[in-house]
């Protein structure tokens, strides 16, 4: 049998994350003919001490969760909501539960912590010189990292 490498890349501490916080990262995703496209994850540390990662892209309108209000989690943090739309999605599915994109699910990303680091798995990414802050500020000149197929 065949033994198949994973991407894997980390992107942040897991100490970043207090339990119930979520941040989103932003990258260039370069699709199957080299084009790039700027692309949004969000990953959320639950308050059963979970990870998991979506696509920042309402289903409804396409927008980022973040967009309108730069929230990513409802008031009572139960559920990820859409700033721009109030669709609230449920944390651990990704499913819409009450909004105009009812039933309709946000696209998963594959979160996974290795050696106390929050990883995407599966990916393929162009390698960084180093760890980003997702909660601090970044230089405009910094690496960019991209995402491809």
């Amino acid at each position: 049998m065949m033994q198949q490498d994973i991407d894997v890349f980390v992107i942040a501490d897991e100490e970043a994350f207090a339990p119930g916080a979520a941040a989103s990262f932003k990258f260039t995703h370069i699709d199957e003919n080299g084009a790039e496209k700027p692309v949004s994850i969000i990953v959320v540390r639950t308050m059963a001490n979970e990870y998991v990662g979506y696509v920042n892209e309402c289903p409804h309108k396409g927008v980022a969760l973040d967009g309108g209000n730069g929230r990513l989690l409802s008031q009572d943090r139960k559920a990820l909501e859409c700033g721009q739309h109030g669709a609230l999605f449920d944390i651990a599915t990704g499913v819409c539960t009450d909004g105009p994109c009812l039933n309709k699910s946000l696209e998963p990303v594959a979160v996974a912590v290795i050696d106390h680091e929050v990883c995407l798995i599966g990916v393929k990414l162009l390698e960084d010189d180093g760890k980003r802050d997702p909660f601090g500020e970044q230089e405009e000149d910094g690496p960019v990292v991209l995402i491809t197929d």
